[in-house]
């Protein structure tokens, strides 16, 4: 193989590789040695046909499948050789005109991965926000578990329904000339006044009626309605009022934590304790993560990859348009994210940078995943298939390095970030769940406006309080 570089420009580098005809009629020479004890041919003894009959036969196929195998040994040679670190898989493309049994000129262009600065990772210093558990966190928990099993009574038939009250009805929708619209009609519905969870006006209207009553309600459905048809149209529902049910007492105490499996009061008490404070060390370190990922932004810039860096915006713009098109006016939504492509596009490049950086600092401190944290990755993530296709995509991701790498990186991203939480100087300060989720929802912890991913659904910073959350923090570096 003849190798001759053509460009070598930042992180582009191009080659041109010229693999001689002797070397793939040499690959095919291999082929036919391994093939011929398996052919058969009538008028032959299994086994005993003739090498240049089966290449007569065979030679086209042949040539072709040892020219594919000697260019991808050929790229790795060269990826080898050159000591290249591809950011992306490499471009390969034989030069027009070629000609079986010639020689096979190959174009090959790729990224390669920059080299990092030594990472400064000394002096970070963070603030550790720490809530504590709240007693009257517990008992609003507590609260609604026993709302959730409260019991109902039946009224009386003269009863009126107040807010509070379950109302059951059959009802028929319509809209303002008449007509009963697709999915508007349903019966012995169960609506429990107050609660807020039909069409505004709807519940309200339903206070006063007694068992038995017919009744028209005059609604508007809102704007954002799901079918677009009847968003923000008038609309009239008939209603016949099946039965009036007022709630028992919602009540905290054994038979709460026995109706839900459990053995007593205390031990709900101590579970729903349990959960809250996790939830409260998950939104400290969100903040404490978000807070470092800025001191390593600020602290290093390097060139990066524009391959790398277009793959991670087309990833964040699928997804953006995804959650645009459940918006009430998703062309609004679209047009909105068009004026902020290039912030997306700024988001991308720092989430690549960080990835770098991070994979740097890891690899430096010999942070790794041990086979048995990969297997067990495996394992959970193969629970998201059907039972018959686990064993198919576990084989699967472990012949595919690419695949393997996306299930590892997560895990690798939290363990380089703890081993620089170790490293850092952390003060705690107490703090209230609302400051925390503030801090956190705040720019000050986006200092450069590039946060993506995850739980941590933002945007960028020119806009943080004027729409609906968009992906932007900086949860997942390694994509």
């Amino acid at each position: 193989m003849q190798t001759v570089e053509t460009l070598n420009e930042g992180l582009k580098r191009a080659f041109t590789l010229t693999i001689t005809a002797k070397d793939i009629d040499a690959k095919v020479d291999v082929e036919l040695k391994r093939l011929a004890p398996q052919m058969k041919m009538p008028g032959f003894r299994p086994g005993k046909v003739p090498a240049n009959l089966i290449r007569k036969m065979h030679g086209p196929a042949l040539t072709q499948d040892a020219l594919n195998a000697a260019i991808q040994e050929s790229v790795q040679t060269l990826v080898a050789e050159k000591q290249l670190r591809p950011a992306m898989q490499p471009s390969v493309e034989l030069e027009d005109g070629y000609d079986l049994g010639k020689d096979a000129v190959v174009k090959v262009e790729m990224e390669v991965l920059p080299q990092v600065p030594a990472p400064a990772i000394d002096g970070l210093k963070l603030e550790r926000l720490t809530v504590p558990v709240a007693d009257d966190a517990v008992t609003e928990q507590l609260q609604k578990f026993a709302d959730q099993q409260k019991k109902w009574d039946d009224a009386a038939d003269d009863y009126v329904a107040a807010m509070g009250d379950l109302v059951t009805v059959d009802f028929v929708g319509k809209t303002a000339d008449g007509v009963a619209f697709e999915g508007g009609t349903g019966t012995d519905m169960g609506v429990e006044l107050g609660s807020g969870r039909l069409i505004p006006g709807f519940e309200d209207q339903l206070v006063g009626v007694k068992t038995g009553d017919d009744k028209v309600l005059n609604v508007t459905f809102p704007e954002e309605y799901q079918e677009k048809s009847l968003a923000g149209q008038p609309a009239t529902f008939d209603i016949t009022v099946k039965s009036v049910k007022t709630a028992g007492e919602s009540k905290i105490d054994e038979d709460l934590a026995k109706s839900l499996g459990l053995e007593s009061l205390e031990q709900l008490t101590g579970l729903l304790k349990g959960q809250i404070e996790q939830e409260h060390n998950g939104l400290t370190r969100t903040h404490m993560k978000r807070k470092l990922l800025d001191q390593l932004a600020e602290g290093h810039d390097f060139e990066v990859p524009p391959s790398m860096v277009e793959a991670e915006f087309n990833q964040i713009w699928s997804q953006l348009q995804h959650e645009a098109t459940h918006e009430a006016d998703p062309e609004a939504a679209m047009a909105e994210m068009e004026g902020e492509r290039d912030d997306y596009r700024k988001i991308a490049e720092r989430r690549v940078r960080l990835g770098l950086l991070l994979s740097e600092i890891g690899q430096a401190n010999g942070v790794e995943v041990s086979n048995q944290e990969m297997q067990r990755l495996l394992a959970q993530a193969a629970q998201q298939y059907p039972a018959e296709q686990r064993q198919q995509f576990m084989q699967y991701v472990q012949q595919e390095p690419m695949a393997a790498a996306q299930l590892r990186a997560p895990l690798y991203e939290d363990k380089v970030v703890d081993f620089l939480f170790e490293k850092a100087e952390i003060t705690d300060r107490e703090a209230t769940r609302e400051e925390l989720e503030a801090a956190i929802e705040s720019e000050d912890g986006f200092a450069s406006g590039t946060h993506t991913h995850d739980h941590d659904n933002h945007k960028p910073k020119k806009k943080a309080a004027a729409k609906k959350a968009k992906p932007a923090s900086d949860e997942g570096c390694f994509g």
